[in-house]
């Protein structure tokens, strides 16, 4: 029986948790798992696959919403690209003609420009502080991991420029220098999987020493293939700092075998302990 005593905020453990007294490499997911500045993404990338889908004979533009929402939740934490491929293959086998999942990409880009650009300019003005466009005391996390010395490296499924952008503006690059890793235009050059097997050759390490923090199944699924521990953030995004857990996160990503669920980061310290065998 775990002790949660010290947790203040709703917690979950998967029955096979283990605590893991030697990791040393934490690797995170960017949007949802630390940054809030493209929350609300989805908003925006649903409505324009709906907009895009052929409609079927007396299909509902909610019934095509909700196609393709699941498309594009069940590729969260993947390249972007990969969700315009998705909608080009959905648009093809509805008879229609799709274009190329580049254009859907740079489309998808400039609808959420229009939906962040504010929160851009405040960050770089300084009138939105970064902490307010972090899930909730996710640098209190950082800050821990770092005193304890742990290696940390952040991968995103954003294009690597605007991961780097976002990360220096939000003042998360001191945590993480130069392993700040993002999609690249040649795609098939960038996976989270890759992220990881990197870190474990790069270090000669093997998977039971990495820790991974991330929202989407992605760098959840890919810890786990490799033996790693994997905390999943079913973050509210819409309302940070509540505690409550995203119940869509939280039964996808303990589907998929996340070790522990966390609504957020403010009992970082109680869970770093558990983790740790301390």
């Amino acid at each position: 029986m775990i002790d949660t005593a010290a947790f203040t905020g709703s917690v979950e453990f998967a029955p096979a948790f283990a605590p893991r007294p030697d990791i040393g490499h934490v690797l995170f997911d960017f949007d949802g798992t630390l940054s809030l500045i493209r929350q609300g993404w989805p908003d925006v990338m649903v409505p324009m696959f709906a907009e895009l889908l052929p409609p079927l004979a007396g299909e509902s533009e909610e019934e095509r919403r909700r196609i393709a929402f699941e498309d594009i939740m069940r590729l969260n934490g993947k390249q972007t690209i990969y969700q315009m491929i998705q909608l080009a293959e959905r648009i093809k086998e509805r008879g229609g003609t799709p274009g190329e999942p580049l254009a859907y990409k740079h489309e998808y880009l400039r609808r959420l420009d229009q939906r962040i650009g504010e929160r851009i300019a405040g960050l770089k003005s300084g009138c939105v502080k970064p902490d307010d466009l972090l899930v909730f005391q996710a640098r209190l996390l950082l800050e821990k991991l770092q005193r304890r010395g742990l290696h940390l490296y952040l991968a995103s499924g954003t294009d690597e420029p605007y991961v780097k952008q976002e990360a220096a503006l939000l003042d998360l690059t001191r945590y993480f220098g130069p392993h700040v890793y993002g999609a690249l235009d040649d795609f098939k050059q960038f996976s989270k999987k890759m992220v990881i097997d990197r870190i474990l050759r790069e270090n000669a390490i093997d998977g039971a020493q990495l820790l991974s923090f991330g929202d989407g199944y992605v760098e959840i699924q890919n810890t786990k293939e490799v033996g790693g521990l994997a905390v999943a953030v079913a973050s509210d995004e819409a309302h940070n700092g509540s505690g409550r857990m995203d119940e869509w996160k939280r039964q996808r990503l303990l589907g998929v075998g996340a070790d522990v669920v966390i609504p957020d980061f403010r009992d970082a310290g109680a869970l770093l302990k558990l983790i740790l065998g301390e």
